[in-house]
């Protein structure tokens, strides 16, 4: 049948066929879709049939498409047109309990050129760095895909972290270089240009408007050290999707800053959070893109500690080389500007991580430049913010964590653990209820391994008594850690009823009880 003009608002000229919205064909499989593919247990007609259902739910009534097409896909290369990249997206972020991106998936973002960019592969799937309106449109999606599995009920699971050294060499000199400025923008917000293809349906928005977002990042991140991140992350992504939106639009130079620096708090908020609960690919990319949004507004350093945290992550992980490897890159690109205080929180990471591996003469000279960087800062210039919650009891908490895992290697590095995790409970401040769980398990934790194991048990009960108030799987993770030190001490009668109430504590123990079962 010859091909009908439709009156379209585009004036698109569309066949009475259905359309397979398919770009260029490149030959090579995609093999990041056929990994994830087979996870999810579709047969290839099956997937095609879920994405003509999805398509029509998501406003797409006309998309149709087959298994050869799906079979293209995946063995040929080729990249679909918008909007199925995201109608795919969506499909396997529920299928597999976890966000898939665009970038996941192995396409291009938005129907561009259906080749990718030389040099995106394996070195650098998602095709780092983002330009401003691509991390506007990564923010937005991501955060709605996450939003999606959060009001299912479903688990992060089952991806990859990029390995620190992909990041480093994907970002190093972005990083190092300032953001590009706009265009001339009108002081009026109503005539900005809209741009991105996810554009926020509200008007844009004024200083006021960003002064209540500000507000509210510093109520977050309140909750998120007094209580752990499992409570509110829902709101924190909740609130960076919307500011993801409103960046949708291009404000006045002076407003978009600003409103990339909300998106920048936001966004270490959530990946914070999602560390704090275990959602470790989750985290990693809100890192990730704390780091772009920070960057885009100007703010060096901010982009800085936001790849600080990714390295944090990593040494908990148990990833100590990649978190060295991240720790480069975030103060090679924090710039001359940083103040000394938040060198000096840089240098306490470095140092966990070089404790980690066992690097004790760097781990005490990385510490002793931390703590000259700390006193050194004058205050005559007011702290940022997120760097506020950064005082003399984090330094100290820090220097007891590098020291406690130092005496992993070096049993007598225990002692100075001690002494800093007691520095640091004596200058703790209301309100940091998750930071005084970890003091106490690093000093029963350095008690154990100091062999004084009746002073271990002292704090390790006050841990106890107060984790019930936090949701931080990180504390969790902690106390598995000090419960395998008390197995030296199995057969002492107190230490066998602690060892019994660290497994009451811990979640899917067998020794609790399933809800609502008979005491």
């Amino acid at each position: 049948m010859a091909a009908t003009q439709l009156n379209t608002p585009a004036g698109e000229l569309l066949s009475t066929q259905p359309r397979t919205w398919g770009l260029d064909v490149t030959g090579v499989p995609n093999t990041r879709l056929y990994d994830l593919f087979g996870l999810t247990g579709w047969s290839k007609g099956e997937l095609a049939r879920l994405v003509n259902r999805q398509a029509a739910a998501m406003g797409h009534p006309q998309l149709a498409t087959d298994t050869s097409r799906v079979r293209r896909w995946i063995d040929m290369g080729e990249t679909p047109r918008d909007p199925v990249p995201r109608v795919l997206a969506a499909l396997f972020t529920e299928r597999l309990g976890r966000v898939v991106t665009i970038e996941d998936l192995g396409f291009v973002r938005n129907g561009r050129a259906g080749r990718r960019k030389e040099g995106q592969g394996a070195e650098n799937p998602d095709d780092l760095p983002w330009a401003p309106d691509r991390t506007a449109a990564v923010l937005t999606e991501f955060t709605g895909m996450d939003l999606m599995l959060n009001r299912r009920g479903l688990v992060g699971a089952g991806a990859a972290l990029a390995a620190g050294t992909t990041l480093s060499s994907a970002m190093h000199d972005w990083l190092q270089t300032d953001p590009a400025q706009g265009a001339p923008h009108t002081e009026n917000p109503s005539h900005a240009d809209p741009v991105g293809y996810d554009r926020y349906e509200a008007a844009p928005i004024g200083s006021e408007e960003i002064d209540a977002l500000e507000r509210s990042v510093d109520v977050f991140r309140a909750w998120d050290a007094s209580r752990g991140g499992g409570l509110q992350r829902k709101a924190v992504v909740g609130q960076l999707n919307e500011v993801g939106g409103m960046l949708a639009y291009r404000h006045p130079d002076h407003l978009q800053r600003r409103l990339w620096g909300v998106a920048a708090n936001l966004a270490v908020l959530a990946g914070w959070m999602s560390h704090d609960v275990g959602l470790e690919p989750t985290a990693q990319k809100y890192f990730v893109i704390a780091a772009h949004a920070a960057r885009e507004g100007g703010d060096r350093p901010r982009a800085g500690e936001a790849l600080s945290r990714a390295a944090r992550q990593m040494v908990h992980l148990g990833r100590p080389d990649d978190a060295l490897d991240l720790m480069k890159l975030a103060k090679s690109g924090s710039g001359d500007e940083t103040l000394p205080r938040t060198r000096a929180m840089l240098h306490t990471i470095e140092a966990w991580a070089q404790a980690s591996m066992g690097q004790g003469k760097a781990m005490r000279r990385t510490l002793g430049e931390a703590e000259e960087l700390f006193v050194s800062d004058k205050s005559d210039v007011p702290p940022p913010s997120w760097m506020q919650m950064f005082d003399e009891a984090d330094l100290h908490g820090m220097e007891a964590l590098a020291y406690r895992t130092l005496a992993e290697h070096e049993p007598a590095a225990a002692n100075i653990a001690q002494g800093h995790a007691r520095m640091a409970l004596e200058l703790r401040e209301g309100g940091r209820q998750r930071s005084k769980i970890f003091d106490y398990i690093s000093m029963a934790s350095a008690c154990f391994i100091g062999d004084d194991p009746e002073q271990a048990d002292r704090y390790a009960r006050l841990a106890l008594v107060s984790m019930g108030e936090t949701s931080s799987h990180r504390t969790w993770d902690r106390l598995r850690e000090m419960y395998r030190l008390t197995g030296h001490y199995a057969g002492h009668g107190r230490i066998d009823d602690l060892r019994q109430e660290i497994l009451l504590a811990l979640p899917n123990s067998p020794l609790r009880k399933p809800r609502g079962a008979m005491a």
